[in-house]
């Protein structure tokens, strides 16, 4: 006999765990050092998540580390927002990583923005370590 209520509370389980999972970004290089290393995790809020959008990147601050959509690079990029300027009447954020000497070389739109990485007080969200085996499984 089919139990119904454990499949449904297999299915819960199942959906809790893959929307977490779009929320968790393995960070892939040391950019970001000291505030978090490579094969940490960060929680990021998105832009768009299915329809709903967990923050507006036109609200992003300059200290806010955010995850962008890259000219100069394929993947996404991880990294904060050190000034907002205003070019022919457009936002644009001038974005760095903690520890690298220059900023990113180009400047980035709110369009570009998709997640940002949460925050607990002043404190990123950050998971220590547990994205290396991501790491090694995609070879990076």
């Amino acid at each position: 006999m089919v139990d119904w209520k454990e499949i449904a509370s297999y299915a819960v389980i199942l959906i809790i765990v893959l929307v977490a999972a779009q929320h968790l970004n393995v960070v892939v290089s040391g950019s970001m050092e000291p505030a978090f290393y490579r094969g940490d995790i960060v929680l990021v809020e998105k832009a768009d998540f299915i329809g709903i959008h967990e923050f507006d990147p036109n609200d992003v601050q300059i200290g806010d580390v955010v995850v962008y959509d890259a000219a100069w690079f394929e993947q996404p990029v991880i990294h904060r927002v050190i000034n907002i300027t205003d070019i022919n009447g457009t936002t644009m954020y001038v974005i760095k990583g903690d520890n690298n000497n220059s900023p990113d070389p180009y400047y980035v739109t709110a369009g570009q923005i998709r997640e940002k990485v949460v925050t607990l007080g002043d404190n990123l969200v950050v998971i220590p370590k547990v994205g290396y085996l991501s790491l090694w499984l995609r070879g990076l």
